[in-house]
């Protein structure tokens, strides 16, 4: 149900947060996340001077007509973040996720800002989708199966890939007997032991950060290792080189397209190490899958809605890697462009299909393109 307008103006009317009852403090933080729910809304936005507003379909859209002061937020964002405020004192800012009743849970981040404090809840929802869902072929169970190798889930923030993530790591929970090492900022989903043994650490509370996490888990004896997010040289460094020892290493990167996300892992190198880890990658790589989230088509009766995933795959060939070590990877879109009988295809392609498929409008797919002016001529004749 949506929330009530009055239950917003009570709280926004208040003068001092030090007058406001923690418990009803409380109510509030628990009516607006069943509204997000209710409503479908990926993300709860929390600012001083707006409403609460979520995305909805990837708009955001006001959740109540009433407008929130410093105060009101003040209050909000303090029974929001509970036992990590003194971080937030301390840093400015604090994450963490919460788990809702329903199942579902939120990545949550409070922040000070000049108006005050603000916050931005993601909603991690509790139902894994299947590879069929999310848009991906039969090669990712390929991939899943394999002893060892780096696959990278990549895209902008948003698009989805916590969830693809999960997903594998679910696949692989239920048919193979695998011990799997998760190490996210904050945990996302849960997983409890299926075929598999699941070991999720949070960056934070269980291990001070990714760098450390990462010297750690080869002594944890791990088939499987997933990384929230590979945000610096050492990380990837330590990624790179569990997949060579013999591990099936999962992560994400907030790249767009195969080659640009090998350019980056690769840029993160000062240049005298950049020949080696060329080397390392070509032999350790094994796909790069590569996701935007595009606003589905309406249809002529309203319905429609929703968000559509366009997709780009890459898996590891001989060309492949000989471009990454000969240091040619603006050819890599070609190697793909030429290999559909491979499963790979690219994101504009995917884009173009989407179209013909009249899932999405051309106009959204041209915004979402690598190549814009290029998929506009293709979708004109």
């Amino acid at each position: 149900m949506p929330l009530p307008p009055q239950s917003i103006v009570d709280v926004a009317d208040v003068a001092a947060p030090v007058a406001v009852d923690n418990a009803g403090a409380d109510d509030l933080v628990g009516q607006l996340l069943d509204d997000c729910i209710s409503r479908g809304a990926s993300d709860l936005h929390i600012t001083p001077g707006s409403p609460p507003v979520g995305r909805i379909s990837g708009e955001l859209v006001p959740l109540t007509d009433a407008v929130w002061g410093a105060e009101a937020t003040e209050v909000f964002c303090r029974a929001l973040a509970g036992e990590h405020w003194e971080e937030l004192d301390r840093m400015g800012t604090t994450d963490f996720g919460l788990a809702h009743p329903s199942g579902n849970r939120f990545r949550v981040n409070v922040m000070r800002q000049r108006a005050g404090y603000a916050a931005v809840l993601r909603l991690i929802s509790d139902t894994l989708l299947t590879f069929h869902q999310i848009g991906l072929s039969d090669t990712v169970v390929d991939l899943l199966k394999r002893p060892r190798g780096l696959v990278l889930v990549t895209g902008p923030t948003g698009s989805g890939k916590s969830t693809t993530l999960a997903s594998m790591i679910d696949w692989i929970n239920q048919n193979l007997d695998h011990h799997i090492v998760t190490i996210e900022d904050p945990v996302e989903f849960y997983h409890g032991h299926k075929k598999s043994l699941v070991t999720q650490r949070e960056i934070g509370a269980d291990v001070p950060d990714f760098p450390e996490a990462m010297r750690r888990v080869l002594r944890q004896d791990p088939d499987v290792i997933m990384l929230g997010e590979m945000r610096d040289r050492e990380t990837i460094s330590a990624a790179v080189s569990a997949a060579e020892t013999g591990h099936l290493v999962l992560g994400t990167l907030h790249t767009t397209g195969s080659a640009t996300t090998v350019s980056r892992i690769i840029d993160a190198f000062p240049g005298s190490e950049q020949p080696q880890i060329r080397v390392q990658l070509a032999m350790s790589l094994s796909a790069v899958i590569s996701q935007v989230l595009v606003p589905a088509k309406q249809t002529p009766d309203g319905g429609g809605g929703g968000r559509v995933a366009a997709l780009e795959v890459m898996t590891m060939t001989a060309a492949i890697a000989n471009q990454i070590r000969s240091n040619d990877v603006n050819k890599i879109n070609d190697v793909i462009q030429t290999s559909r009988h491979l499963g790979m295809f690219r994101l504009d392609d995917h884009l173009q299909q989407l179209v013909q498929d009249g899932r999405i409008e051309a106009s959204d797919a041209i915004v979402f393109a690598q190549d814009p002016p290029a998929l506009q001529e293709r979708l004109t004749y």
